[in-house]
């Protein structure tokens, strides 16, 4: 008998990250994945390669202006009208310029609508309809920079820790709910991606997006609350929260 196929929205899906892990289920057996981002046309090769990856793995496209409320509640519409889905993915974002958006209002605002606010309401979009059927996973990407404002990405970071906050809140609503549906927030460090193509060029060090993905993945089928990935920077932003404010104020970070 042939598994039934996962139904997995990923939302940023031309997003490295968000390709590996739509890869990683691809593998695992037969899934229907909607592919949506900003260009539906950017996520057509993604949806071919994941069909060559496995049999019965089927694959659509859409495009979304993630700052649309009533765009995102009609994708959420139609992406449940037919069931429930399986997994939701929200993986959008940008790497903004920490000095430009302190000289334009407009790059900060845009920054903190893509990175923070449009996340949100995408997932509040989606959780109603999971919640109601009592099935499915929903992971938001967050990030390190949400643990703690530093001056070298605090318009960034400020976004990132508004997800924090909402997905803390969304898992406490749930389990008060007694839902069997579960909320992941991910964190990854520093990732080769081409989003970060500026930092490797100046010899950082960064995870790959194929590591990264792995944890999440792995993470949403455990239904843990909260992954680092990789694991070693939540060593790292603990003792960072955790440094007292007249050592932190001398660190340049």
């Amino acid at each position: 008998m042939n598994s039934p196929q996962k139904r997995i929205v990923v939302i940023g899906a031309t997003s490295a990250i968000a390709h590996q892990c739509s890869r990683l289920w691809a593998q695992q057996g037969p899934c229907d994945f909607l592919l949506v981002g900003r260009d539906a046309r950017r996520a057509e090769p993604l949806a071919a390669d994941l069909c060559a990856r496995g049999a019965g793995v089927t694959a659509r496209t859409a495009a979304l202006r993630f700052d649309d409320v009533d765009a995102i509640a009609a994708l959420a519409r139609e992406a449940t009208a037919a069931g429930p889905v399986d997994i939701v993915l929200i993986a959008h974002g940008s790497l903004p310029d920490q000095t430009a958006c302190q000289d334009d209002l407009h790059a900060a605002q845009e920054a903190l609508r893509v990175n923070g606010l449009s996340p949100a309401l995408i997932a509040e979009a989606f959780i109603g309809p999971m919640q109601r059927a009592g099935h499915g996973r929903l992971c938001i990407i967050g990030s390190v920079a949400g643990d703690r404002g530093r001056k070298s990405n605090y318009i960034y970071g400020a976004a990132k820790g508004l997800v924090d906050r909402y997905a803390q809140g969304l898992q406490h609503r749930l389990a008060l709910a007694g839902s069997p549906v579960r909320v992941t927030l991910a964190k990854p460090g520093p990732t080769d991606t081409p989003m970060t193509a500026h930092l490797k060029q100046g010899g950082a060090r960064l995870a790959s997006a194929e590591a990264v993905a792995q944890g999440i993945v792995s993470a949403i089928a455990a239904g843990r609350p909260v992954v680092y990935a990789p694991v070693k920077w939540a060593l790292i932003m603990l003792v960072i929260r955790h440094l007292p404010r007249f050592l932190f104020n001398k660190a340049d970070i």
